[in-house]
């Protein structure tokens, strides 16, 4: 069966009440508009999946209207793809999309920009506007983006339920002597056998001294007999993405690797239990290098220990807002999600990442997934 015979998609009118809360940022502070490039933003309010060209491709948002600015020869392709009615504006190749939108703006217009504009074409804008009527939209979408219905939460756990079970398929796979491109092309083929979008987006297979790696090392790996093995991966549903990572072995018996997998478990779950709605996300960060200190890891960025923040938000991309990193003092809220590896770095050794994703909700914190079981036993 499908996923889509399992999980519903994104409505047009979950899309239409987000494009409302956008318009009320818009009108609560005074802009013409926000202007939607190419991006993951595109998807999240109009429905419409357009990838980053050399041509501008984008809507404007105004307080009563939704323009989709196209290339003229693209016209036909945009008429068939998803996304919410509006009217389409065309430029050809020898005008300038930048001249369109100050045009569509009128005189002395604020415009809010989409933060994954490409640079060239804010210049183009400020060319054709004033840099001074170009504001950042970023605060304003990512504020929207960050806190996640119930659709997308129910396709982000579908897209993890499909990955860990493509974990315990590699986990049943693994042997000395295999090599790590044979289970990065497996991952693929498990992915897309069960239906994601595209396969998997990314597979980081490492074994021995590349686990300590954080994102693996170049070149093709064999696995040996008593070799650290660290896999992750995941796909998109929909366009909502999964990610778990699963550092194990396949025999007990190294004393040394075991107690340092029980330390990741235990930063791993100071994480969850620091996740309370209000908490600063700057607070979770704190838990986790708490308990690396208390077994004299780190202390900071130092290693052996913690090299990077403890965790990230995921939905439409795979690394967003809330960063759960020091300094972030956003307060966490009911429909955040983020991933929650605070991965532990023995240099030229191995290395420890435990990446489960978490929800916030009303009550508190829950688990996508079930953290692993043991250093043997990778799940619950």
């Amino acid at each position: 069966m499908s996923w889509q015979h399992s999980v519903p998609r994104i409505t047009e009118d979950e899309r239409q009440l987000r494009l409302s809360k956008l318009r009320q940022g818009i009108e609560g502070e005074g802009l013409a508009g926000v202007l939607l490039g190419p991006t993951e933003s595109l998807r999240y309010f109009t429905g419409l999946v357009w990838h980053p060209s050399e041509r501008f491709l984008g809507a404007l948002v105004t307080p009563s209207a939704i323009s989709y600015i196209v290339p003229g020869f693209e016209r036909s392709r945009v008429e068939t793809l998803p996304h919410l009615p509006g009217e389409i504006l065309l430029w050809e190749e020898e005008e300038s999309s930048a001249a369109l939108i100050s045009r569509l703006v009128g005189q002395g217009g604020r415009l809010a920009l989409d933060d994954g504009l490409p640079l060239y074409f804010y210049h183009a804008l400020a060319a054709a506007m004033g840099a001074e009527r170009l504001a950042d939209g970023g605060r304003l979408i990512r504020g929207l983006r960050r806190i996640k219905s119930a659709a997308e939460i129910a396709l982000i756990q579908y897209a993890m339920n499909l990955t860990l079970d493509v974990h315990k398929q590699v986990h049943a796979l693994l042997k000395p002597g295999i090599r790590s491109s044979e289970v990065v092309d497996f991952i693929d083929r498990q992915h897309r056998q069960a239906g994601a979008d595209d396969g998997s987006t990314f597979a980081i297979v490492s074994f021995g001294a590349a686990t300590s790696l954080p994102h693996g090392a170049d070149g093709d790996q064999v696995l040996g007999p008593s070799d650290v093995i660290l896999v992750d991966t995941g796909c998109r549903i929909d366009g909502y993405h999964s990610d778990i990572t699963r550092t194990y072995m396949l025999e007990g018996g190294d004393r040394e690797f075991e107690r340092a997998w029980r330390i990741e478990r235990e930063a791993q779950q100071a994480v969850f239990d620091a996740a309370r709605i209000g908490a600063a996300c700057a607070s979770l960060d704190d838990a986790a290098r708490k308990v690396l200190a208390k077994h004299s890891l780190g202390p900071d960025y130092r290693l052996p220990g913690l090299p990077h923040r403890a965790g990230h938000g995921l939905g439409l991309e795979i690394y967003e807002e809330p960063y759960i990193v020091r300094g972030n003092d956003t307060a966490l809220a009911a429909g955040m999600c983020f991933s929650n590896e605070p991965m532990i770095v023995f240099p030229e050794k191995f290395g420890i990442r435990l990446e489960d994703h978490i929800t916030m909700t009303e009550d508190g914190p829950r688990w996508f997934t079930d953290p692993a079981a043991g250093p043997t036993e990778p799940f619950a």
